[in-house]
This record gives C-alpha cells, structure tokens and sequence, in this order.
C-alpha cells in the first residue's frame, strides 16, 4: 500500500495539512498536536512522561465548537470549549480549549484508513504525557465519527515560522533538532520500538512557550522485535521529500527512516528548503537514491552541521547516525551538539528561540482561517456499522 503526502514547494502557499496526495495513494489523515502538562522533574532521562489523569467517557454534546484549526481529506481539527463554559475566550483566565480531531467514519472507510487511524490512536495513548509530543486526553465515538481530544497548542505550525523567517540560524535550528532527537529517542525505546515515518515541519507545532509538539502520527507504527531484530515494516508512507532509500526501494525499514528524515530536516531548517525537491514525486525519489546531499556556498552551513546532516542521511542505514550501536546516544554526542545540556532541554528550562505572539489560551491566530462547512458527507448506514464498527473499539 502506498501512502504518500504531497509536500508543497517552499514558493508555494502553505497548508495547515499535507492531506493531498498522490492519484493513486490513500489520502493522509489529519492531523494536530497539543501542549502537554509540565513533565514530571524528577524523571531520568528522555523517558520523561507526565502520568496522565483516569480518563472521563467524553460525548460531541460535551463541547462547544469554537472555529476550525485545520481539514484534511476525512478529518476535521476543531478548537472546543467545555459546554458549560460561559467566559469569553479573550478572558485571560479562559485557559479550558482543547482540539477536537473528527474523522468521519464512511471516508475512514473509503480511503482505506482503518489500520492507520487505529495505530494513530493506540500509539498516541501509549506516549501521552511526553513534553515534545502531542497529548491525547481521550477518544471516543459516536455513529457517524470518531474523535481524538487533544491539548490545543496555539503556536502554529513551526513551517509557517520557517516560512516567515526563509531559514533558522543555526542555534535555533540546533534548539529544535535538540527537541526532535528527544523524541525520536523516546519513541524508538518504547517498547517493540515506534517509527513515526512523516517527520516534517508541518507536523511540528509550536506552544506557548517556543517549545516543539510532534503531531499527526497517522503513519506512526510500532515495529516490534523478533529474535531480538527490530520487525521491518514494508508500507510506502510519508512525504517525498524526507522518505529515506531503503523506503523508496521497498527493502524494508525501521525506526532508522526517522533518523534520515532529521537529517533533510535540520537541511530545510539552515537553508529554507529540502536537499531534494521536484514537482514529481517520482523525480524525488530518484534523486535521493542516486544524487549525494549538495550544500550551498550561501547560506554557509557550518562543518559540524554539514557532517551530521550526511551522518543521518546516510545510505546504508546500518552506518546511519541514530541506527548504529549507542543509537539517540551517538547522536547527542556529535559536535553539532557540543555543549548542549541535554536534562536543561528535556526539562523544558531553555525558554524557545521563537515565541509565539499569544494573547490567550483560545488564541488561534497563529491558524489559517476555513470555511465551517463540513460538506456533503455519505451516510454511515446500519449495514456499514454491523461490518466495520468492531473495528473502531477502542474509540
């Protein structure tokens, strides 16, 4: 199965969501991402997880929908309040907003998104609580929807700051990579080990405070191990511009995909587009297996931050930064990072580079502004629940 975003060009007007995709593929769902609660200080290392409140049955009845974040090509992102609310969101105090991911079960359906709208479901309960990942508060589901509530995170997509700014300099470009290889971290120890396989900036959201939220695990997958080997997984997903080779070659891949798709990030970030680029996908792919990463003479780009861009974007994945032995170890080891400190960065005491002009919790600002209407939705007849809804039990 192919399932492959389509990346808008750099010159090209951003999208709240890659929900375009290729003729012949399975649109990608929807996504959004939120602010988790502080994290718990006195956890070690990057398996910092904040433990989450009992979780409440939850109902549509129960919220107030404020406006729409975003739209995909079978989710909606909505910004709610609690129905009982009565202050105005310009109140200060007003701090009660979540977001509301609605899938539509007939086009969940249509566009044979079962498996991957499960996985984004079970994967999300399993890491929520991470201070740089999008936190699920619950799930639940009535006839014609299921819905994800989830912590609003009102800073926007980090792509539109990269837009705004044409490229990040490179300690703020090291600030969040910082973030990222903190959750790459976390997610490839979890266990059976989870590869989230569409690292982008349009997934990256920023809070309140500049600080990264990783969104959208519609193609997240835990792997699992077998004969103490990670299982690869064969589906073409992602976006084009960030698959790794062995993805476009069909070989089989592992948590090692994310640590390639760092590396075209961190290039995006320092010089505002990807390494790689073409209006057909096809002609992606070939360049990244045959073409070697160019650098540009302007912006110049640092020795330390050329060596760990090649590190990561490395061909054969058993020499990849991040795959080799020592794994997220290795990575926080390479002069890139020289000096960073890693507990200041996972326990949030490094204020971001980039904050957010919020005036209030339910500010949207920072979002494009869509039409509220939902359109013309097919029926989700009784004959398509009694065939499909054992599927969505764990909504």
């Amino acid at each position: 199965m192919q399932n492959i975003a389509l990346r808008l060009h750099p010159g090209q007007t951003n999208a709240y969501l890659a929900g375009t995709m290729a003729s012949s593929s399975v649109a990608q769902p929807a996504g959004y991402g939120m602010a988790a609660a502080e994290p718990n200080m006195s956890a070690p290392g990057s398996s910092i997880v904040q433990p989450q409140p009992p979780v409440r049955d939850f109902k549509l009845s129960n919220f107030k929908l404020v406006r729409t974040l975003g739209t995909g090509t079978f989710a909606r992102v909505c910004l709610v309040r609690p129905a009982s609310a009565t202050e105005a969101l310009d109140r200060q105090d007003d701090s009660e907003v979540y977001a509301l991911k609605i899938l539509r079960k007939t086009e969940v359906i249509r566009l044979k998104q079962i498996d991957h709208v499960r996985h984004e479901r079970a994967v999300l309960a399993d890491v929520a609580g991470h201070p740089f990942i999008t936190n699920l508060i619950a799930s639940f589901a009535d006839a014609d929807s299921l819905y994800m509530l989830l912590d609003y995170v009102p800073g926007g997509e980090l792509f539109s700051y990269l837009r705004k700014f044409r490229r990040f300099d490179e300690p703020v470009a090291r600030f969040y990579a910082a973030e990222i290889v903190l959750v790459l971290e976390f997610l490839h120890e979890q266990q059976g080990g989870v590869a989230y396989r569409d690292l982008k900036p349009e997934n990256l959201l920023l809070d309140k405070d500049g600080h990264i939220k990783l969104v959208d695990f519609g193609f997240a997958k835990r792997l699992g191990h077998h004969d103490d080997r990670p299982v690869e997984t064969y589906t073409l997903c992602g976006t084009p511009e960030y698959l790794a080779p062995e993805v476009i070659h069909n070989q089989g891949h592992t948590t090692a995909v994310d640590w390639w798709a760092l590396g075209i990030l961190l290039y995006e970030f320092l010089t505002g587009y990807p390494p790689f680029w073409h209006q057909n996908p096809l002609e992606i792919y070939k360049q990244i297996v045959e073409k070697p990463i160019a650098f540009p003479a302007d912006p110049p780009i640092s020795h330390q931050a050329r060596d760990i861009i090649c590190s990561f974007c490395t061909v054969d994945r058993s020499r990849r930064l991040g795959n080799v032995s020592g794994g997220a170890t290795r990575v926080k080891a390479h002069p890139f990072f020289r000096d960073l400190k890693w507990n200041d960065i996972l326990h949030r005491r490094i204020s971001g580079p980039i904050i957010p002009p919020i005036r209030y919790p339910g500010d949207a600002q920072c979002f494009d502004i869509y039409s509220e209407d939902d359109g013309k939705r097919e029926t989700y007849t009784l004959d398509m629940a009694e065939q499909y809804d054992h599927y969505f039990g764990d909504f």
